[in-house]
Formats: structure tokens, sequence, C-alpha cells
């Protein structure tokens, strides 16, 4: 009997698009091949045949489909010497070219991953990146190109990276060829009810949020975060002092996200200090004032409440109505407080937990203060007991992320990627947060031999490339929070 031959190409979203379109238009194929005139018919008025129209381009966005489209043969091989318990984790760090290896996890993980976040190159002018700066070359020339190595076969930084000098000719484009195909291609490995968080300054924020408005679609743009990563820096010689970036959040399908929560911060859980008779079942309870200023008019809101015989009345106008009122003093939920001049404050309860017993859950906002950039780097230096990385994400902000929950779902489960890596906040991210609430969350960690400068700190202690430190920084931390000393 003749063994099956399994196709060594990975999958690619032609064939995928190809096959779906089989399945519900077969009558726009003539001869095994999409007769362009007839699916144009078939969809009628949908059909956009003007010359002009809104949308982004740039030098070389037709290549990035052709690299979209081309398949990869390539495989990945294990390399149990340098894993921990490598026959029991589903945790994966992998070392090589994100683009050819989101191409190979397309088989294995489409439609799985559950959240994705990455820190791609800001585009700065002074950032290195591998970027396609000949637009027609062919695959041959592209091939010979890549293999810039040395006699050891690591790569050369001067040969595979380039600095992406804002004097290029191409200087948006060839960013943009660098992340519309990542992007496009991660698209396909989230869950239906799957996001992505990207992370982004002024340089090119406003290209990416067309990029993934256009990769998404923008009915599935989710957010704007505003970060505040830093307290303030040194002066500028003109305009303001930028102490904030972006993330960017879409949904896979935001049809299939009806609500997102978040965990109380450890700040508003300091303002649950208070026990009363319900202590047991709703834990600690906090005050909030139930008359306002800041509404718009309502007649229907402004009513006498009262209590021990006096007639108290909001200065404008109360929060809830006179029936939600009337139940809470029923039950002991609002609490009077006589002021200084006479007259009477009057504040809710609100226990941080709900009458089934469930903690309480808070409406993320889309300004963070903090966590600041150079915690990442504390971070990192108190693991490496020396300065190895600069500038990574405070796995503190990648922890705060991760947590958000789509449609109250619990939280602790699921496949979370970064190929991104770098140092791997991600990943250190991941392995905290399963330490403190038991959860069973797994990562994907893809990151380029990416060679470390020479007279640089890590390349000195040892670590000649940014995978090196990565893979290293998962298995410290991994240590230190096995043994409890996670702080």
């Amino acid at each position: 009997m003749e063994a099956n031959r399994l196709d060594p190409n990975s999958l690619t979203p032609q064939t995928e698009l190809l096959e779906l379109l089989k399945e519900k238009c077969p009558e726009v194929f003539t001869e095994g091949k999409v007769d362009a005139e007839k699916l144009r018919q078939s969809l009628g008025d949908e059909v956009e045949t003007g010359r002009e129209r809104y949308g982004l381009s740039w030098a070389g966005k037709s290549d990035c489909f052709r690299h979209i489209q081309e398949p990869t043969t390539a495989t990945l091989v294990p390399a149990r010497e340098e894993s921990v318990d490598f026959d029991k984790t589903q945790n994966i760090f992998i070392e090589g070219d994100n683009l050819g290896v989101l191409k190979i996890l397309q088989k294995s993980y489409y439609g799985q991953i559950k959240m994705i976040y990455i820190d791609p190159p800001y585009n700065t002018g002074n950032d290195s990146f591998i970027y396609p700066d000949r637009f027609q070359e062919s695959q041959d020339e592209y091939l010979q190109r890549i293999g810039d190595k040395d006699v050891e076969g690591n790569l050369i930084r001067d040969g595979f990276f380039r600095k992406n000098n804002k004097d290029s000719g191409h200087f948006h484009s060839n960013w943009l060829s660098v992340v519309y195909p990542r992007l496009f291609l991660a698209r396909n490995l989230l869950r239906q009810d799957g996001v992505i968080f990207v992370s982004i300054d002024d340089n090119e924020v406003q290209n990416l949020r067309m990029v993934m408005n256009e990769i998404f679609g923008e009915q599935n743009f989710i957010e704007q975060i505003v970060l505040k990563n830093k307290a303030g820096a040194g002066a500028k010689p003109r305009g303001f002092i930028t102490v904030h970036e972006y993330i960017l959040c879409y949904a896979k399908n935001a049809d299939c996200i009806d609500e997102i929560t978040t965990p109380y911060s450890e700040k508003l859980l300091k303002l649950y200090n208070k026990k009363d008779a319900h202590f047991e079942k709703r834990g600690p309870y906090g005050t909030w004032a139930l008359s306002t200023t800041s509404m718009d008019d309502r007649p229907n809101l402004r009513f006498p409440v009262y209590y021990e015989g006096e007639e108290i009345w909001p200065e404008k106008q109360w929060l809830w109505s006179s029936e939600r009122v009337e139940k809470a003093l029923k039950k002991n939920e609002l609490v009077f407080n006589r002021k200084k001049d006479g007259t009477w404050s009057v504040r809710f309860k609100r226990y941080l937990k709900d009458e089934e017993g469930k903690i309480r859950l808070g409406r993320p906002t889309s300004f963070l203060d903090g966590p600041y950039t150079h915690e990442g780097t504390k971070e990192l230096d108190k693991l490496f007991e020396t300065r190895i990385y600069d500038f990574p994400k405070p796995s503190s902000l990648i922890k705060k992320l991760f947590q958000l929950r789509l449609n109250q779902e619990d939280n602790r489960e699921g496949i979370f990627l970064d190929f991104f890596a770098g140092a791997c906040t991600t990943a250190h991210a991941v392995m905290a947060l399963n330490a403190e609430d038991g959860g069973n969350r797994k990562h994907i960690c893809v990151q380029l031999a990416e060679p470390c400068d020479t007279d640089s700190e890590a390349y000195k202690a040892g670590y000649k490339t940014i995978a090196d430190i990565g893979k290293e920084r998962i298995r410290r931390a991994a240590k230190k929070i096995k043994e409890g000393k996670e702080e």
C-alpha cells in the first residue's frame, strides 16, 4: 500500500479564497480559472470600477501580495538541547523570519489564536530591519540577497539588515512592505472572536491605521489606545515633549464581541475598603456620590430623598431613578453623612462582588497612564543582572492587555502570539499571568536571529543575536516564576 504524500507547501490565503469561491460561486470559474468578468457580474453594484477611489497605496504594494501568496516549503526544526521540558511544554519559541513562520503556522494554527500582541519597528529613521529595497527583483535575486551570512552561517547585520533612513526615497514604503504581509497572514490565525494589539508611535500610526483598516476592515476597529509611556524627556529643539505612544486594537470579527471588560486596577481596588453584614458573600465595598452635576438635565432624576425625617434634594440631580433609590434604601445600600453646613451628602455602596458573589469587572479606557518604558528596562536588567536590551516593553503592559475579557469569557485559556518577540516580554507576561491566577495560557513567540552589535553589552555577555536574548529571558523568567520569586 502506497503511503499518502503530504503537501510540503504552506497554506496560502490565495488557496483558501479560491476554495471558498468554488464553494460559493462556482459560476465564476472557466476552465479552472476565475473569470473576472463573471465575478464582476455576480457582485453587481458592489464592484468599484472607477479609476479614482479611496485607499492606501505605496511603491511595492503589489509585491506584498506576491510575497503573501508564495508558499513556503520551510519546516520547523526542534531544538531539544535549548529547550526546557520539551516533551511537556506547549509553549513555542521559533527562531526565524516571521513572514516565513507565519506561513508555516497557517496549517496548524489557522483560526486558533486568541490574542496577538506585536511591537514592530516604529520606523523612526534610526532603526534597522529587513525590507525589500528593490521592488522589481526576481525570486532568485531575493533569495540571493537574504543569504547574507558569514562563514558560520550567521546573519550579517550590514548585509541583511538595512537602516531605513528618512532620506530614503521609499522611507514609508519600505516600512509598509514589511508590516502589510505579516498582518495579512496574522489575521488568518486569529479566532473569530480574537483580537490583535499593535504598538506604534507617531511616525507611522496614520499609515498603520489605514493598513489595518484595509486588512481587518474598518468595522473591526476596536480602539486606538493612548499609552503614557514616560513621565518626561529631555528638551526638544521644537514642539512638544512626547510622553505617549499608541496601541491599535482590531478584532477578527467585531460582531463576535459584545463586551470587553477588564479586572479592576490596584488603584481602584483600594477604594473598596469598607465592610458590612454582606462582606462574606459580596466582599468589601466603596462609596460613591449619588448626586451629580455632570449629566444633562433630566427632570425625572430630581426628587427628594427622605432620611431621619428630613427631605434631601440633590444639588442638580441624582444618578439613579426614584425606583432604584427606593430599592437601595430598603437594602441599606445608601450612606448619609451630615456636612459642616448642616446639609446631607448621599453616597451609594458598591460591593466588589455582585449579588451572585462574582468579582466585578470594569470597562477599559482608551488611555493608559503607564506602565512606563523604564519599568520594562528595569525588569530586564534585574533578570539578567546587566543592561542586555534597550527599551523592552514592561511585562505588566502585556499582562494588562491579555487580561481583557471578551464577552465575559474567563481569560485563563487560549493561545497568545507575538511574532516581533524581541526580548520575549510576551512570553514572560503569559507565564506570570498563569502563575498569578492558575491559568493555562500558551504562548508562541517568533524572533529572527537578528545579530547584536559586536560592541553591545549583550554581545559581550555571550548573546550573539536578539533571539538568543529572548530564549534566555524565557528560561530565566520561567525559573524565577517557578521558584516563586517573581515580584
